[in-house]
């Protein structure tokens, strides 16, 4: 048996990598088979957060939801895969077979060329992002300037995001409308205030939703905003902050992004 096997991804390539791997998968087939995500945590070991964590960025890494799922706290509600879920199930499996038989096949040609080892070739190729938050969209606009340009990121009907990037890079990525792109953004550059009072501020990026958790460490909070076609957005705030906002689940939010502070990313 070799000593490294090889985990079938899949990834969104750039300046950072958000990654779908069997463990994801997994817990798609357990919102399956349980009907509900505390439910399909419970049965894989996960804590009730990680289990919609896990979800939340499975859904802001696809055009569609892959999970559809009615609130009921941490003992109800209910949860279902979408025709995407399964087919993203099913593609997987298809990506597993395929890979053990190409992993099997780069082993046999680096021995045979007295090459690196494949896991250790392959470890240093991969790399993973800190950035909590990784929304899938589409480019619609790029307003391109003498040095950087101004990309306008699709992320469902009504919801769009406005970075901006060196034209350099615009060039380099490959962006233009049409193309499929994922925004990086890290939880600490998201502010939030609560719907309806925002006053005139500087940040490009107004998303508002529906806070759909938080949860109280003990120096910071984190906030999940639901901003809707199943995409959310999470923040860190200090535990100070939250109790100021006041914001608790069911409550109505804006999210505050500066358009320097989003990566692009595409395939």
């Amino acid at each position: 048996m070799p000593r490294t096997a090889l985990i079938p991804q899949f990834t969104i390539e750039g300046d950072g990598l958000s990654r779908v791997g069997a463990d994801r998968i997994g817990l798609l087939e357990a919102v399956r088979d349980q009907g509900s995500i505390s439910a399909a945590g419970r049965s894989l070991g996960l804590s009730y957060k990680a289990a919609w964590d896990g979800v939340n960025a499975l859904n802001n890494l696809f055009p569609q939801p892959l999970v559809v799922a009615q609130p009921g706290g941490r003992h109800g509600g209910g949860a279902a895969l979408t025709a995407e879920g399964a087919e993203v199930i099913a593609a997987f499996h298809v990506l597993e077979r395929d890979l053990a038989q190409a992993m099997a096949d780069l082993r046999a040609r680096l021995a045979e060329q007295g090459g690196p080892r494949a896991s250790r070739l392959l470890r240093s190729l991969a790399m993973r992002t800190s950035a909590r938050n990784a929304l899938l969209g589409v480019v619609e606009t790029v307003i391109p300037g003498a040095v950087n340009a101004e990309v306008v990121l699709r992320l469902s009907d009504g919801v769009h995001l406005t970075a901006v990037l060196t034209a350099r890079s615009v060039a380099d990525l490959g962006l233009a409308p049409g193309v499929e792109a994922t925004a990086l953004i890290k939880s600490s550059f998201v502010i939030l205030a609560p719907a309806g009072e925002v006053g005139r501020i500087s940040a490009r990026n107004r998303l508002e939703g529906t806070v759909a958790a938080r949860d109280d460490g003990a120096v910071n909070s984190e906030i999940v905003l639901d901003i809707g076609g199943g995409k959310t957005i999470a923040a860190i705030v200090t535990k100070d902050g939250a109790e100021d906002l006041g914001l608790r689940p069911g409550d109505r939010a804006c999210a505050l992004i500066k358009a320097s502070h989003i990566i692009l990313a595409v395939a």
